[in-house]
């Protein structure tokens, strides 16, 4: 069988297979559908300095090929995942991968220094698509210097590996994705939801509560592997490649873009088990075309 071992920054992962936040809960919730310990790694939802309601329903609703949320970071804020989620998930033996989101730079900073505390969870994830309250409501991630602000305020508080994931909706990611290279990031991981709407012609109106919400699901996938691609191109750190990743195929085609590793969101609801299946098709493609190990096809396409 051909090595499915990867590197991401400070990290190893037994295989490229990582769970995309908000999709998978904490992990535990789905022990009972497939063996948490033969993931790579599992990036648990969105974790904020203080408790978040989120917002109103309807906050989800389907679309061809596809799904769009305005979740809006529910979540009972990082103090309740030191204190009750942590104990349950610091011995499963996989990299244990917290998202972390805020309206401020200081919050993401606040809440990074308080999940470096904790022994067993090696990196986290940083959502800098979260509305900027400083701002007018503009996400840190759509501009170079907004996004690099967060990043140093975070790098300065947290001495791990820094994962910052970027969002599609700029003109260019490379520029994103250069700046919070030079401000500090360790790897980097793309895309985040695509802004989308879906109207409801009988009542005139918006489906969701708040109007648009993020797009994922497989009709996001060609954009995501052109910006996997693109910036692979452009940085020097690793590169996690997510968007509408539905099986092996699809994964193989991020790794072959200049992805290290990928993650898988939105088939999480389709299959609980997606992820291990996806690692063992990865695995069998390898064996099938003669690789050795899957270090020997990222970035192959570039």
């Amino acid at each position: 069988m051909a090595d499915l071992t990867t590197k991401l920054a400070g990290i190893t992962l037994k295989n490229p297979v990582m769970t995309a936040s908000g999709t998978f809960g904490y992990g535990v919730e789905f022990a009972d559908f497939v063996n948490l310990e033969d993931i790579g790694g599992i990036i648990v939802k969105g974790t904020t300095l203080n408790p978040r309601e989120g917002n109103d329903y309807p906050r989800m609703v389907e679309t061809a090929s596809g799904m769009l949320n305005c979740v809006g970071l529910q979540n009972k804020g990082v103090d309740y995942f030191c204190k009750n989620i942590y104990p349950q998930t610091k011995d499963i033996n996989t990299n244990m991968i917290v998202n972390v989101s805020g309206s401020c730079p200081e919050d993401y900073a606040e809440c990074a220094a308080r999940i470096n505390e904790l022994d067993n969870i090696p990196a986290i994830e940083l959502n800098i698509s979260c509305p900027n309250v400083r701002q007018g409501g503009m996400a840190f991630g759509v501009t170079t210097d907004g996004a690099a602000s967060v990043v140093k305020a975070v790098r300065e508080a947290y001495k791990k590996t820094l994962i910052v994931k970027l969002s599609p909706n700029v003109t260019s990611i490379t520029d994103i994705a250069l700046a919070v290279q030079d401000a500090g990031a360790d790897a980097v991981s793309l895309i985040n939801t695509l802004m989308g709407m879906v109207i409801d012609i009988e009542k005139r109106k918006p489906i969701l509560s708040i109007g648009t919400g993020g797009m994922s699901g497989p009709a996001v996938k060609p954009v995501a592997v052109r910006c996997v691609y693109q910036v692979a191109k452009a940085v020097n750190v690793p590169i996690v490649g997510l968007g509408g990743i539905m099986n092996a195929h699809d994964a193989i085609e991020f790794l072959l873009a200049g992805a290290s590793a990928i993650e898988i969101g939105t088939a999480n609801f389709v299959d609980p088990a997606i992820t291990v299946k996806v690692a063992q098709g990865i695995s069998e493609w390898l064996d099938n075309h003669g690789c050795k190990s899957v270090s020997e096809i990222i970035g192959q396409a570039l």
